[in-house]
């Protein structure tokens, strides 16, 4: 969906289209991906992206064993991720401590996404799955932001069934996420996948269809994002200011 307060892809933005994928837990996010996939895109899971900063062997591994204890590394060597998560999720100050261990999470991505602009062409298509793509500003390199969201019972239901989570364990999940209501706005489209996997299908075909023809006709395709994103960073200057950070610092990471 687009909005007056759209705003043109800027020159930095030519070559392939990106797509910009978030979502709310359980709501399908890289199911979408995968039906990108089908349709030719290339694909980069951020999360997966990230996890290499702290592979064993690496600065970030180290930092991560100091600052959350041996017990979070598993019997593979590997920091256990469900085991770190359990010390962070619905915890701002933890989370906090493992972005500064983990080491530049921006630089990861930014690079991912300035390859694909450096070596595919403008018929290729992108996509930067990542859980926390907006409030940080990732979604400022895509051409696109793309947000899938699902009703919370549904989610629920998905948690416990396919990740054998407790309910006291999925609620906590739940509770620890962004509602969709507050991204929503930054989003050029906008899909709650309570229905079936068909019914996903043709809704992800049929936005991807629009955008290539778009493209294709030599029509701008704004995007919603920028604009909101610089509201995002006006409304929580105070409490990036308590960070160190300045709005100027945020948009030039």
């Amino acid at each position: 969906m687009t909005t007056p307060a759209s705003t043109p892809a800027p020159e930095t933005l030519k070559g392939p289209l990106v797509i910009g994928l978030a979502g709310t837990i359980a709501a399908g996010k890289s199911t979408v991906g995968q039906l990108l996939v089908e349709r030719g895109a290339h694909h980069c899971d951020a999360d997966k992206l990230v996890h290499r900063l702290y592979d064993p062997g690496t600065p970030g591994f180290d930092r991560v064993v100091e600052a959350f204890g041996q017990e979070v590394v598993g019997a593979d060597g590997y920091v256990d991720r469900k085991i770190l998560g359990a010390k962070v999720f619905g915890k701002p100050e933890e989370m906090n401590k493992l972005t500064r261990a983990m080491g530049s999470i921006t630089e990861a991505i930014k690079g991912e996404i300035e390859k694909w602009r450096e070596t595919l062409g403008e018929d290729e298509v992108c996509v930067m799955e990542a859980v926390n793509l907006m409030e940080p500003g990732y979604a400022r390199w895509c051409n696109q932001t793309w947000l899938i969201g699902v009703d919370d019972d549904i989610a629920r239901q998905r948690l416990i069934e396919t990740r054998a989570m407790s309910e006291a364990e999925a609620n906590q999940r739940l509770a620890s996420m962004i509602p969709l209501e507050i991204r929503a706005p930054g989003a050029d489209w906008v899909y709650k996948n309570n229905g079936t996997l068909d019914d996903l299908r043709a809704a992800v075909n049929g936005e991807l269809d629009r955008i290539l023809a778009v493209r294709k006709s030599g029509a701008e395709l704004p995007s919603v994002f920028p604009n909101w994103w610089a509201a995002f960073l006006e409304k929580n200057k105070e409490r990036l200011a308590k960070s160190g950070v300045t709005i100027e610092q945020a948009k030039n990471s």
